[in-house]
C-alpha cells in the first residue's frame, strides 16, 4: 500500500457523524454541545442564556466563526464597542487575536454554531483581558457531547 493509500484509509477511518437538538434542562447561563473536533477544526452549538454572556477575550492560535441558529447575539469589542448584531442564519468571522466578547440579546435564548480552525504549530490559547464570568465545567455551564 502506498503512502496515499494508507492516508485516504486512515481518514476513511475519521469520518465523524453528529445531529443537533437544544439540550434540554440547561443549567442557568449556558450550555456547550460539542458536534465534532479534529486536529485542525472543531464544531459546538452554545446555548446562552441570561447570565450566560462571556468576557473580553481573544485566541491564539483559532479563528472563530458563528453563526446564529436561534436567537439574537450582540457582539462587542474593547470598550464595549458594538461590532454587530446577528439574528437567525447570520454571524460573523472572529479572526485569531481579535478581542470579542458576546451576549444574547434577543426574547428567546440564544443557539449560536461556532466552527473553530486551528493554525497548525500554534498552540492555541485563551487570552482573557476581564475576569471571565464563569468556567465551563462550573454550575453555570456545561458542555455536552453528542455523536450520532
Amino acid at each position: 500500500m502506498d503512502d496515499h493509500s494508507a492516508n485516504q484509509a486512515d481518514a476513511q477511518q475519521a469520518f465523524q457523524t453528529f445531529s443537533y437538538k437544544k439540550p434540554e434542562n440547561l443549567a442557568r447561563g449556558k450550555g456547550i454541545v460539542q458536534l465534532a473536533k479534529s486536529d485542525l477544526i472543531r464544531g459546538r452549538v452554545q446555548i446562552v442564556r441570561e447570565g450566560g454572556e462571556n468576557n473580553l477575550h481573544s485566541h491564539i492560535g483559532m479563528d472563530g466563526f458563528w453563526m446564529v441558529l436561534a436567537g439574537k447575539v450582540k457582539f462587542y469589542g474593547p470598550g464595549d464597542v458594538l461590532i454587530g448584531e446577528f439574528g437567525k442564519h447570520e454571524g460573523i468571522l472572529v479572526p485569531r487575536g481579535a478581542q470579542y466578547w458576546f451576549e444574547s440579546s434577543g426574547e428567546e435564548d440564544l443557539e449560536i454554531l461556532q466552527m473553530a480552525a486551528f493554525e497548525k504549530g500554534v498552540k492555541t490559547q485563551r487570552v482573557d483581558v476581564e475576569a471571565q464570568k464563569f468556567k465551563v465545567g462550573e454550575v453555570d455551564a456545561q458542555i455536552i457531547t453528542v455523536t450520532k
